[in-house]
């Protein structure tokens, strides 16, 4: 067969095709970029789709997928009864070297545009940075640290017993919401949340914690953070102080000082946030983790808990209430939260299930003062919407046929039983180490150590034989009065692992450590 003669006009040398991989995309891409730099002007006539097919050596179909694509895209333009045309781009567009001819990735036309795992990450110029410099300023001293990752290891904090969780019957009734969908619930839902998982919500707080409230005061979030997040957006103007428990949890303080608050840092001692302190400040809001502080895991007294109160109904300040452990508990029942003892509708509680089924869920809850309902439904609303309503719907389901309170019973006895082998096995004779509490709640325990120098090489040393430590000194403020030797520590979770892996764990730590 005689190969058409192409017109002078069109050079397709350089179009080299793969045919292990898809013809007309790389067709496609290689008359883009020719556009896009000049090779292909303005008004020049393309060949035929069967002339440039034959050429090619490939089928007219693939040809007329990546003029279809080219059409899309406004790169070419068809002309009736005349053929197909480069389009008509506007001069100022296609100075020369400025229009760029990569996709969005970054990567060259000819490359598959899958980001690569190997390239190394490069941090931004700050001086160069599309953010506003306000903006990038702040989150530059106010965001997450990398999250650890792999599976569970000795003694990761802030990580339940995820290999307890019952996922047999969650699947099972995550297939049987999906089997037969309400038609009605897959549209747009309530930004609130699904209505049946916050009075279940609201009869669970009730009976556990004796926190009286309504399914109309409870706000579902995408876990812990994201209540925390909301009223960072809606209780603060930028400027404002705030007042977080020093040391304390880091993540919370991020989200106030991302909405530009001012963070005090606040004392802890063995009865929790001194609350003294907060005379004569000028603090609109106080974030407080009550009932097993993050992280030294003291209970704050009840006599602190009224003086907070009576700071907030005295100075019109709000108190955020993180109970993120309240479920675990090893000697009583529960204690009571903040919420229950407010009087003047001051106190706003967070709850999750992250630290009771496992945090990749993403699912908690905010207990509002009645007034703030609406505002935060509507605020939530413009980030995400709704929740994901299968998760919800789920949930309500495993509360509601009384799995979640069975999983919470075996989760509890779980966590106390490897807590006591922590506690058993832990060696008591480190030098510059302070003898390990009791922790009567919680899932994690705090070792005072008496310098940086010991906290770091303790830390270095288990992290060389595989055990996982978090140092003390990391949830302080890094402004804090406190000298540095004093905040040293080491925070360990005792939940994620069994007792065997934690056996494990603590031996390799005595054959590392200095005795």
């Amino acid at each position: 067969m005689q190969v058409p003669v192409l017109s002078l006009a069109f050079d397709f040398a350089g179009v080299q095709l793969d045919p292990r991989q898809g013809l007309s995309r790389q067709l496609y891409q290689a008359l883009r970029q020719r556009v896009l730099d000049g090779r292909l002007e303005s008004g020049m006539r393309l060949p035929a789709s069967r002339d440039l097919a034959s050429a090619l050596g490939i089928s007219r179909n693939s040809v007329m997928r990546a003029y279809d694509q080219l059409l899309a895209e406004g790169f070419i333009e068809g002309r009736v009864g005349d053929g197909t045309y480069v389009a008509q781009l506007d001069k100022d567009t296609k100075h020369e070297k400025k229009l760029s001819t990569k996709l969005s990735t970054g990567l060259t036309t000819s490359l598959p545009t899958g980001l690569s795992t190997s390239r190394p990450f490069l941090a931004p110029d700050p001086d160069n940075a599309v953010i506003p410099k306000p903006g990038i300023q702040r989150l530059n001293l106010h965001h997450l640290s990398a999250v650890k990752t792999g599976a569970p290891r000795a003694f990761r904090v802030g990580l339940p017993a995820v290999d307890l969780f019952p996922f047999a019957v969650w699947g099972k009734l995550q297939a049987a919401f999906w089997r037969r969908p309400d038609l009605h619930r897959l549209g747009y839902g309530d930004p609130a949340g699904e209505r049946s998982l916050r009075e279940l919500i609201a009869v669970y707080l009730k009976t556990s914690r004796g926190l009286h409230c309504s399914a109309e005061q409870i706000v579902i979030t995408s876990g812990a953070q994201q209540a925390i997040t909301l009223c960072a957006q809606l209780l603060l103007t930028p400027g404002d102080a705030v007042a977080v428990e020093n040391p304390g949890y880091r993540a919370a303080g991020h989200a106030f000082g991302i909405a530009g608050a001012t963070l005090r840092g606040v004392c802890v001692d063995n009865e929790g946030m001194c609350c003294r302190e907060l005379d004569g400040t000028n603090c609109t809001l106080a974030y407080v983790t009550p009932s097993h502080q993050y992280p030294t895991g003291v209970t704050m007294s009840l006599s602190r808990r009224l003086e907070l109160l009576a700071w907030a109904a005295r100075t019109g300040g709000w108190i955020v209430e993180d109970d993120y452990d309240g479920e675990y508990r090893y000697s009583g029942a529960p204690l009571a939260p903040l919420a229950a003892l407010d009087k003047h509708g001051r106190v706003l509680y967070v709850g999750t299930f992250g630290k009771v089924a496992f945090p990749a869920l993403r699912l908690g809850y905010l207990v509002l003062p009645r007034e703030l309902v609406e505002p935060f439904s509507r605020r939530r609303a413009v980030d995400m919407r709704h929740s994901e309503v299968a998760t919800q719907a789920v949930m309500a389901e495993f509360i509601a046929a009384g799995h979640f309170q069975r999983h919470i019973r075996r989760m509890r006895r779980a966590s106390l039983s490897r807590r006591n082998a922590l506690l058993a096995a832990w060696p008591d004779d480190i030098p510059g180490c302070g003898p390990m509490p009791t922790p009567v709640a919680g899932l994690h325990v705090a070792v005072k150590v008496d310098c940086m120098a010991r906290e770091r090489q303790l830390i270095t040393l288990a992290e060389s034989v595989g055990v996982e430590i978090n140092p003390l000194s990391d949830y302080w403020l890094p402004d804090s009065a406190t000298p540095m030797d004093q905040r040293a520590g080491l925070v360990l979770g005792f939940a994620a692992v069994p007792e065997p892996d934690i056996a494990s764990a603590l031996m390799r730590l005595r054959g590392v450590w200095p005795t």
